[in-house]
């Protein structure tokens, strides 16, 4: 692993556990094995090193994709969302602390925004191609439903940990639950699922 990797995950661990205030350039240079000479040479300066951090965290993780023309919805979306959920899951740590310092440093509210944003305009995009199929109903109230998959995917993330009789059980099936209850927001025919046995 070169340097700079060294030192971005370096960062991000430090970050996660102390906050921007207490994610010194020392701090991460000695989590890295590097001296502060190094870090200031790659990145120029804390800011810049936090900047890209962000950047590679949130905004350069490429999200899954959803097919440009639906097929088995129920299939795709919840592949798509155990991802997704798998994802935020492994960023809450560094995700909590940017909402802690949202006022301190509104920037990095904006990049940690940016990859959910994206997702959602996907989604969007796929409920459209449903629509278009004449797939949902359409009284449906499309932009609050996929507000709603994605609040719950975040809410999953972020507090599952802390509140677990609060979110469906087990973890490897919220993905399925919430794209069940999702789907018939929007009024797609949804199978029900085969009787478990006891």
């Amino acid at each position: 692993m070169q340097n700079r990797d060294r030192i971005l995950d370096a960062a991000r661990h430090v970050y996660a556990q102390h906050g921007l205030r207490g994610a010194t350039t020392r701090r991460i240079a000695q989590e890295a094995g590097v001296n502060e000479v190094t870090l200031f040479r790659l990145f120029g300066s804390k800011a810049q090193l936090f900047a890209e951090l962000r950047h590679s965290t949130f905004a350069g993780h490429a999200h899954p994709t959803l097919p440009a023309v639906p097929g088995d919805a129920e299939a795709e979306l919840t592949a798509w969302c155990q991802v997704m959920l798998v994802h935020m899951t492994e960023q809450r740590s560094m995700l909590r602390k940017l909402m802690s310092e949202l006022e301190e440093d509104p920037d990095a509210a904006i990049a940690a925004c940016e990859g959910p944003r994206c997702a959602a305009k996907m989604l969007e995009a796929y409920v459209d191609g449903l629509r278009d199929q004449g797939l949902t109903d359409p009284t449906a109230d499309h932009l609050t439903s996929v507000s709603m998959l994605m609040s719950a995917l975040f809410g999953d993330a972020m507090t599952r940990e802390m509140i677990p009789d609060s979110k469906p059980q087990p973890f490897e099936r919220a993905p399925a639950l919430y794209v069940r209850a999702f789907l018939r927001s929007l009024g797609v025919a949804v199978l029900p699922e085969p009787a478990t046995a006891s």
